[in-house]
């Protein structure tokens, strides 16, 4: 199935609310789902918003992002790689720049190619952290994520309830389509 099959509109088009097909908006709200599901861990961790991060632990306050999970909650076959990690000021810079960048870039619907090959490799990641997974020999929400993920780009989910089709107007995004 093409993109403009799927996402029920041309690939040039601007899509309004009153234009979007049934598909078309929810995959939009889809795409705001998963932006969401970038961008809350990254505001909890760094601001320490109590959900999961309580305010002592928070990144702004001197807490590690990386140090809890990836020093005490792994297991598996890549377990010690990544209790190698834990805690690094490296390892929480990318980790948290990623789920910032994923999480904004969904969220507007801009850069989702970047943000869907950024994202699914994340997921994978942290797929690979917990292998194998408590409730399945191999299947985890963290695939079934990155699935969603690679149905949102192909479908250029960002034109609907997003600033995809001003984005790819943009010179620079015209001449490197990676940046859809």
């Amino acid at each position: 199935m093409s993109a403009t099959l799927a996402a029920g509109h041309t690939h040039t088009a601007s899509v309004t609310a009153e234009q979007a097909t049934p598909l078309s908006l929810v995959l939009g709200v889809t795409r705001l789902a998963m932006g969401w599901t970038f961008l809350w861990p990254f505001l909890d961790k760094a601001f320490g918003l109590g959900h999961e991060t309580p305010s002592a632990g928070a990144w702004v306050n001197g807490g590690s992002p990386t140090a809890g999970f990836l020093g005490n909650a792994t297991k598996g076959p890549f377990s010690g790689m990544y209790q190698s990690f834990a805690g690094h000021a490296w390892a929480d810079w990318l980790f948290m720049l990623g789920l910032l960048g994923i999480g904004v870039a969904l969220t507007a619907g801009v850069a989702t190619r970047a943000a869907v090959a950024a994202g699914s490799l994340l997921l994978i990641l942290m797929w690979t952290a917990v292998l194998p997974p408590a409730n399945n020999l191999f299947m985890d929400d963290h695939l079934i994520y990155a699935l969603i993920l690679v149905v949102l780009a192909l479908t250029s989910a960002g034109r609907t309830l997003g600033l995809g089709a001003m984005w790819e107007k943009l010179p620079i995004v015209k001449e490197h389509a990676f940046l859809r």
